[in-house]
């Protein structure tokens, strides 16, 4: 017969092979890795008269999570055996078990092969994989391989089956699973020598004295967070000295004879807030952080990738040095004061009078009292709506109305009540009780500067925003509530890769800026950004331009689009303001020959214009060389960057997600000839490599991408890895290839990874030649 010539025994000697007899496990480390006991025990608990329901089987092995495949794995072990009621006791239960537990790659092949074969005539019809490759996709949550299943099924009838004899056997099934890992593998394959060396040197050094142990640690402590050490350092000396000075100073003052130390830690932790007070504007100077950054050396021995974390640490010691001052004010110097004797209160007189106070409100009612505990309950609400529970709406239990007070907009307006606080704390500085002299009234010499400075910045701000009102080219709406928004450039607004402008909607908010970093590259001729819909803002915008969106043609991606230059009838699109551009950690990848990014999520945004400016770089770097670029333009192009090497990493759990940025991707695989540019997507919907419920999916992965170039889950030319990657393999493969080397490593994503990511970065950079320099940014 045609198909039998055609597709001889496969050779399981052949090296790609080797590894695919590995894979097709039912049980994988994360399904099924307890032993018969445990399963045993969870049969005990399901069983019903003392039988498991087929319902119950996926549960009671481990495929809780797929419990459709896992009903079709139960039917084919049913079939097998004769079995033809719902339910097994635990002797069949054991034979199950043994079965799907068999280590033999032709026992699990011919268990896979049953699942398909679903009426046992040791044929596989097309309609018969037509329902594995639906039921598989599902497994996996590719709802557009599920859509595809027909389309998909006739291409491997069409390749294993070329004589249309409308059925395909067990050896045809072999020779594909055996032949798709080789195939779908896209990772380079490291020298042996150099990776068996590199593992020995990653080996743990074990230090069994506590001293060199604990020594060890607080070098490696040092080396990694040398810059922050110095800055939080420097602060809290301040604020100590600071503290210092004024407590002394008051000790030896009349007012300590009767108030005692209360005053003096009271007007100790009073001069430690003028500081704060002041020095916590200047983290949110985001120009002035964005120019020091750009254009200064600083950045060698400051770390501004920190300087929302610094805010929040001054927060902190604004929090304290309110409580010491309150406190003593409140529980301890006014109530000594009323309880004073008339010797004691004599040298009193000068502050609060001949007539000693009546009683506790006159304090409270004065003007040094009142400024002093609105401002007290402001900055309460203020730094009680600040915390990641309230601002990202975490708190569940909350009730509803009290919920609504709560998210990002409550954390943005109250932030605006430091207004009202920066003007009652300099009328509370000025009206001081135990001062009266103007040039001992300092407060206001702290705020001058840092307030005059944030004004300007706000000022600046709001002119260029005021004119930076762009066109908007074209909207789309992507699947994973994204929304694509391309917009004309402001007339000399210039960027780099990586940073993030502040977006305005007059539709939604008239006064609510929101951040989004920028997906487009620098050499583009629009701008760029890409919305996760996950709060009230982002949501209303998305509701905003879905009114004025079409469903895409057969040739464009994303679920609805406006494409401004191309309709005649355009639609009123709403108005949006950018204010920026402003610095990020990922600005500085041109400081580094190779680049690692990784992006999670929504997360890779400001490393997909990353990616862009380096094919831009690749282009332009080719033109020069060819001679396209002519002499007299070249004063209007960039300097190229020496970036040798970029990897790109992007996880997703949605298949949909690789919608985002589709173009992008054909575009790098493209242009991108000598391989400058490495790209790998990770679905983490889809089961690792090896199970058995990805198996199908490997298998037209390959067809698909051999026959067409085309990958089945990305639909993009590059091919998609399955589950999560392995980063320790992954700064393994980078620090083999570019030894000696200083490596950037850039992620942007959830906070959960970033621990990892780090300690790799740290633990890579001690054990071996490679530098690997790592900076972050979370949402």
């Amino acid at each position: 017969m045609t198909s039998s010539k055609r597709f001889d025994k496969y050779d399981r000697s052949k090296s790609g092979a080797a590894r695919a007899l590995k894979g097709l496990r039912f049980m994988t480390q994360n399904v099924g890795s307890e032993g018969w006991s445990e399963i045993e025990a969870r049969f005990h608990e399901l069983a019903v008269n003392g039988s498991l329901p087929k319902s119950k089987f996926g549960q009671c092995i481990g495929m809780k999570e797929s419990s459709e495949f896992a009903s079709e794995l139960f039917d084919a072990l049913a079939r097998r055996r004769g079995i033809k009621t719902p339910s097994i006791i635990k002797a069949e239960l054991y034979e199950f078990w043994e079965q799907i537990t068999n280590q033999s790659f032709d026992a699990r092949l011919q268990t896979f092969f049953d699942m398909v074969d679903k009426d046992a005539d040791g044929r596989i019809a097309e309609e018969e994989v037509k329902e594995i490759i639906a039921l598989s996709a599902s497994a996996n949550k590719l709802s557009k391989i599920q859509e595809r299943a027909e389309e998909y099924a006739a291409l491997i009838m069409e390749e294993l089956d070329p004589a249309s004899l409308g059925f395909i056997e067990l050896y045809n099934l072999e020779m594909l699973l055996l032949q798709a890992p080789n195939q779908s593998s896209n990772l380079p394959t490291d020298s042996r020598m150099l990776s068996q060396l590199l593992s020995q040197k990653l080996v743990p050094t074990k230090d069994h004295n506590p001293i060199k142990r604990g020594y060890r640690g607080l070098s490696y402590f040092v080396e990694d967070n040398w810059k922050r050490i110095w800055v939080i350092s420097l602060w809290i000396a301040i604020c100590a000295a600071l503290f210092a000075w004024k407590f002394i100073q008051y000790k030896h003052r009349a007012v300590f004879h009767v108030m005692g130390y209360c005053v003096t830690t009271a007007k100790g932790a009073a001069e430690t807030l003028k500081f704060n007070m002041a020095l916590i504007l200047l983290p949110v100077c985001r120009n002035t952080i964005t120019w020091l950054r750009s254009k200064t050396k600083l950045g060698m021995a400051v770390p501004f990738d920190d300087n929302i974390n610094f805010h929040k640490v001054i927060a902190l010691g604004i929090a304290i040095g309110v409580g010491l001052h309150a406190g003593a004010h409140l529980t301890c110097d006014f109530p000594r004061l009323l309880h004073a004797t008339d010797d004691e209160y004599e040298p009193m007189q000068q502050f609060f009078g001949e007539h000693r106070p009546d009683d506790y409100w006159w304090f409270v009612k004065g003007t040094e009292g009142w400024t002093g505990v609105v401002m007290l309950v402001l900055m309460a609400i203020a730094y009680t709506l600040a915390q990641p529970w309230f601002r990202r709406n975490r708190l569940i239990s909350l009730p509803k109305t009290l919920k609504r007070l709560t998210g990002f907009n409550a954390f943005w307006y109250s932030h605006h009540l430091f207004v009202v606080v920066y003007a009652l704390f300099i009328i509370h500085g000025y009206y001081l009780y135990l001062s009266k002299k103007w040039y001992k009234k300092t407060t206001w010499m702290y705020l001058a500067v840092p307030v005059l400075l944030y004004a300007c910045e706000r000022l600046i701000r709001a002119f260029r925003s005021g004119y930076k009102s762009v066109r908007i080219l074209k909207v789309a709406v992507y699947p994973g509530n994204v929304l694509s928004l391309h917009m004309s450039k402001p007339q000399g607004f210039r960027y780099t890769s990586g940073q993030y402008v502040f977006v305005n909607c007059s539709a939604v908010s008239r006064f609510e800026w929101h951040p989004f970093s920028i997906t487009s590259a620098p050499g583009d001729d629009y701008l760029s950004i890409h919305i996760r819909t996950l709060g009230d803002w982002t949501s209303q915008l998305k509701a905003v331009f879905s009114k004025v969106c079409q469903p895409p043609s057969i040739n464009q991606s994303g679920l609805l689009r406006a494409d401004m230059e191309q309709r005649d009838n355009q639609p009123r699109l709403p108005r949006l303001l950018i204010d920026g551009p402003y610095g990020a950690p990922a600005q500085d990848y041109k400081n580094y020959d190779v680049l690692l990014l990784v992006g999670l999520g929504i997360g890779a945004t400001p490393l997909i214009s990353i990616v862009k400016d380096v094919l831009n770089n690749i282009k332009q770097k080719k033109e020069m060389e060819e001679g396209i670029v002519e002499s007299g333009m070249k004063g209007n192009t960039r300097k190229p960057f020496a970036t040798k090497r970029a990897y790109f990493y992007w996880v997703t759990r949605e298949q949909g997600s690789f919608e985002w940025f589709r173009g992008v991707m054909n575009e790098v695989a493209d242009y991108d000839q000598d391989r400058v540019i490495e790209l790998h997507n990770y679905c983490t919907s889809v089961y690792e490599e090896g199970d058995a419920r990805s198996a199908l999916i490997t298998m037209l992965q390959s067809l698909q991408h051999a026959k067409n170039g085309v990958d089945i889950v990305s639909e993009t030319r590059v091919k998609t890895h399955f589950a999560r990657p392995n980063w320790r393999k992954v700064f393994k493969h980078v620090a083999v290839n570019y030894p000696d080397q200083r490596v950037g490593v850039f992620y942007c994503g959830a906070p959960g990874l970033t621990g990892e990511l780090r300690r790799l970065a740290q633990d890579f950079s001690r054990k071996t030649s490679t530098k690997f320099d790592f900076h972050k940014e979370n949402f």
